[in-house]
């Protein structure tokens, strides 16, 4: 059963608006980076999935259809609009706004693959969906190989990880902080997550 959300923002839908299981407690609001083809849109529809908590990926907010993308005040309004909700799984870039969505997530997830991975799955990805529509975009975005963006990924892999990496090391006491690695890391924490779903430790009602 799909329990992910569509919240409509201007001409754009939103779709889906190894840890101890105590990390899991009051899970409500999680924010998470990487950079291109860490997973992190599959990991949060998996997360939407096993929580029930709404699902925002950042390229409903960055795109309109046919691949015109908003300006950067109107991507900050939408992602502020984003942020106030009481209950969300944010994914996604748009770093001018980390700071204020890293201030009201109570956990932080980071998915630090190596690029010659990400590579990979952007390709992969291409050649799968060409064409066609993902989830994680809106529609009239039709998948596309653009060589741009994998030398974007290329040429980024240094200076985009130091970011995240600090933002991951800025994150104050108090913050679920998860950094996954790889594959077997993701499966290990979603794992965890249904077990703490299952018991009723996410202040979550039962479903």
């Amino acid at each position: 059963m799909d329990h992910r959300l569509r919240a409509g923002f201007g001409n754009a839908n939103l779709l889906d608006l190894g840890k101890p299981l105590a990390h899991h407690i009051g899970m409500k609001r999680v924010m998470i980076i990487g950079q291109p083809g860490a997973g992190k849109s599959t990991l949060a529809r998996a997360m939407g999935d096993i929580t029930h908590l709404p699902v925002v990926h950042i390229d409903h907010i960055h795109w309109q259809s046919g691949w015109r993308e908003r300006s950067r005040p109107e991507k900050d309004r939408l992602c502020h609009q984003v942020h106030v909700g009481e209950a969300w799984i944010f994914e996604g870039g748009h770093s001018a706004t980390w700071t204020e969505r890293l201030a009201r997530a109570d956990t932080l997830i980071w998915l630090d693959l190596p690029v010659g991975l990400r590579l990979w799955r952007v390709l992969w990805r291409t050649a799968r969906h060409f064409g066609q529509a993902r989830p994680d975009l809106p529609a009239g975005c039709h998948e596309q190989f653009s060589a741009e963006f994998i030398g974007y990924i290329w040429r980024t892999r240094a200076s985009a990880r130091q970011r995240m990496r600090a933002l991951y090391d800025s994150a104050p006491e108090g913050k679920a902080r998860h950094r996954l690695t790889g594959k077997r890391d993701v499966a290990r924490y979603l794992a965890d997550l249904r077990r703490a779903v299952s018991v009723g430790n996410l202040d979550i009602p039962h479903r």
